[in-house]
């Protein structure tokens, strides 16, 4: 290992050091043929680097926000109005399976909190799916909560989804065939040569103001969210963009991956062996209960597998659509019950979790 030593302020060469990490680790995990490489293997070599490495690493917020708004205009294209109306019959089935999956992981926070010692509102906060930003943000305003904790908690989940997921979708249990979105989103989004340029420039402008106007208004995860909204919007009107190549999207990945890989910090943790065996445990069996749910969506909307599986995973809207990118499932309908479940945690969860908590507290007031 090689031991570099550089200056804490020299934010540039600290984060062309990490580049050159995440991207041999993109490149090794493209070699090996894993799923979505440049995502696991940049994740994967950072984490690596960043725990047992004597080097400064750095990742800059504002390229993980441009690699959001690419996702966010592949997502914004699969948006028709065919698929628009069928979302829109679904919104009883997004209902009853955000909350039967909020549910489930409840009762693991619950397992979890009385197995580790840790308070329970710590554990749910930190276990509440698809909600990384939301919940931290939660537990700065919440007392009591343990913000380290939450923090790792949200983020050992993130990246075991992250890993896990993908193997679970290309594996032999999933039958991932083309459906009748990706299919519009492949016609629909190539265009001839010489309107490439100005299309593509147009939708850049697009997804950068209505990432502004999302982030102005507060909305979760707004350079994802906001470029979604934006190309779904034109999309919809009859203003088709140009699909992104592969090797866009593999650079999408990049800037997720290395950013996602500086996240997780377990040294700050109390007590951290019993929590991280913990979090592994508890991170495991949410994805099999994600499983359990995808099999009764498949049975009750008759949608495939691998589009039932990363409708209802908990991880985030921009994994799980480049997921379905890659297996050719209906990108729109995992992006309807994902959008579903982040409004519903960011506007409905906090709530419901501030009104729980604060009847835990007068009841062990009262209990004194």
């Amino acid at each position: 290992m090689i031991n570099l030593t550089i200056n804490h302020n020299d934010k540039r060469i600290s984060f062309f050091i990490t580049l050159f990490i995440a991207s041999i680790g993109g490149f090794v995990f493209s070699l090996l043929h894993t799923p979505i490489p440049w995502l696991l293997g940049s994740m994967i070599a950072v984490f690596i680097a960043s725990r047992f490495g004597k080097v400064l690493l750095y990742w800059p917020s504002w390229i993980r926000n441009i690699g959001l708004m690419i996702v966010g205009y592949s997502i914004g294209l699969s948006f028709t109005k065919s698929a628009l109306f069928e979302i829109g019959g679904k919104l009883p089935s997004m209902l009853l399976m955000t909350v039967l999956l909020i549910a489930f992981c409840s009762g693991i926070a619950f397992v979890v909190s009385k197995l580790t010692g840790v308070d329970y509102p710590t554990v749910l906060t930190g276990s509440i799916p698809g909600g990384l930003s939301q919940m931290i943000i939660f537990a700065e305003e919440m007392k009591g909560i343990d913000i380290t904790t939450v923090t790792f908690l949200q983020v050992a989940r993130l990246m075991m989804i992250i890993f896990f997921v993908p193997f679970l979708i290309f594996g032999p249990f999933f039958k991932n065939t083309p459906t009748h979105s990706v299919s519009d989103l492949v016609s629909k989004g190539v265009q001839a040569p010489e309107h490439l340029v100005p299309m593509i420039l147009l939708f850049v402008v697009i997804c950068g103001l209505f990432a502004y106007l999302a982030m102005k208004l507060k909305f979760p995860t707004p350079f994802l969210l906001g470029p979604i909204l934006g190309t779904a919007a034109f999309t919809i009107s009859g203003l088709h963009g140009p699909q992104l190549s592969p090797a866009i999207l593999d650079i999408s990945q990049l800037m997720l991956g290395g950013y996602i890989g500086l996240l997780l910090k377990p040294e700050k943790l109390e007590h951290k062996a019993r929590i991280i065996t913990l979090a592994i445990i508890s991170g495991l069996v949410m994805i099999l209960g994600s499983l359990g749910l995808s099999f009764l969506l498949v049975y009750h909307s008759h949608i495939t597998p691998s589009t039932s599986f990363l409708s209802v995973a908990p991880g985030g809207m921009d994994q799980m659509g480049i997921l379905a990118l890659e297996v050719h499932a209906d990108l729109s309908m995992v992006t309807g019950y994902q959008l579903f479940r982040l409004f519903f945690i960011y506007f409905a969860v906090p709530p419901i979790l501030r009104l729980l908590f604060k009847i835990g507290r007068r009841k062990r007031v009262g209990s004194i």
